[in-house]
């Protein structure tokens, strides 16, 4: 797979930034999804998005980035792919990101492997065709988690997985984020949506965090410091990006998995990428030198004319038994 960036388009923050801005200014709608409520073992809810594909046909599962939802312009540009393709599309929220806040004192984490994998045991439990699992962003994190978790047994839920733009080393990625123009636009984006939830989740229990400290975090490592890791069962955010990066365990991918990430990602550096000797015969790289962060455009047509849809879809389609192409 092959990937150069339109000229119009230089610079991965600039790759980065347009496909999310662009989305607002589409003329047509947005998916049209059937929303479902499922109580989650410790008597908490997620909501579930889902469109109908052709029976038979591969249902593709999409886990959002942080902060994201079924109407982030990665999901709509794949609701868009799977409709053409006559598949089913879902895309299970992440805690409190569906526009209502959820009950229990927890949000969602970048490890997050255990909640990926009963989503995706009850989806397998409900669709009786193939199932394909990506993830984007923070979702690629914990679905290639939950992937090393599950070892060869992965192959029992999904015929392969892909995951794009993972911020697969959460140290490299957390530092990146934490300086210059990152710090000043993408982190105080993140902030501003996640701040607020989290005095929604303090109202629900009050004492549960340190209320004063999380409203002074100024950067990730500060806000999942007082925030993030104590409520998921870290000790602090050292804790917490070591032990949920999944970059150390790539080899025991036992499943066909598809990792990109483009070379010029602000939220990644190029650095911490893994090379070749660092990853199992299941997975396969994908590090094209542009596309920023969940980008890769190909030119101005639509919404949807994107590289990332059409070439992760075509990897993902070669995984299928030969009855469910198509």
């Amino acid at each position: 797979m092959h990937y150069t960036a339109p000229w119009w388009l230089p610079g991965g923050n600039l790759q980065t930034i347009w496909p999310a801005l662009q989305m607002r200014h589409v003329a047509q709608p947005g998916p049209v999804y059937q929303r479902e409520r499922w109580t989650t073992p410790d008597a908490d809810f997620i909501d579930v998005d889902t469109r109908a594909g052709q029976p038979g046909k591969p249902l593709l599962v999409l886990f959002h980035g942080l902060e994201g939802s079924s109407q982030s312009h990665y999901a709509r540009a794949f609701a868009d792919y799977a409709a053409h393709q006559q598949w089913s599309f879902a895309v299970p929220h992440f805690r409190g990101c569906s526009g209502e806040i959820n009950l229990a004192p927890r949000a969602y984490h970048s490890g997050d492997f255990e909640e990926v994998g009963w989503i995706l045991q009850r989806l397998r439990a409900q669709h009786t065709g193939p199932m394909l699992a990506l993830g984007i962003s923070l979702g690629a994190n914990a679905l290639l988690r939950w992937a090393q978790e599950m070892g060869a047994q992965a192959a029992t839920v999904v015929q392969a997985l892909a995951a794009l733009s993972s911020p697969i080393d959460l140290a490299a990625g957390g530092g990146a984020l934490g300086r210059g123009f990152n710090r000043r636009v993408y982190t105080r984006m993140f902030l501003n949506t996640m701040k607020p939830k989290a005095l929604i989740k303090w109202a629900q229990f009050p004492g549960l965090f340190d209320r004063q400290a999380m409203l002074a975090a100024q950067d990730l490592y500060a806000f999942d410091n007082v925030f993030t890791a104590p409520l998921h069962g870290f000790r602090d955010t050292d804790d917490y990006w070591c032990r949920a990066s999944a970059k150390p365990r790539l080899h025991e991918i036992r499943v066909p998995t598809l990792v990109v990430n483009a070379r010029n990602d602000p939220f990644v550096p190029a650095w911490c990428l893994p090379n070749a000797a660092e990853v199992g015969p299941s997975v396969t790289l994908w590090q094209p030198a542009q596309g920023g962060h969940a980008g890769f455009v190909r030119t101005q047509a639509s919404a949807r004319d994107g590289l990332l849809p059409d070439a992760v879809g075509a990897w993902l389609t070669q995984c299928l038994p030969q009855a469910a192409h198509g």
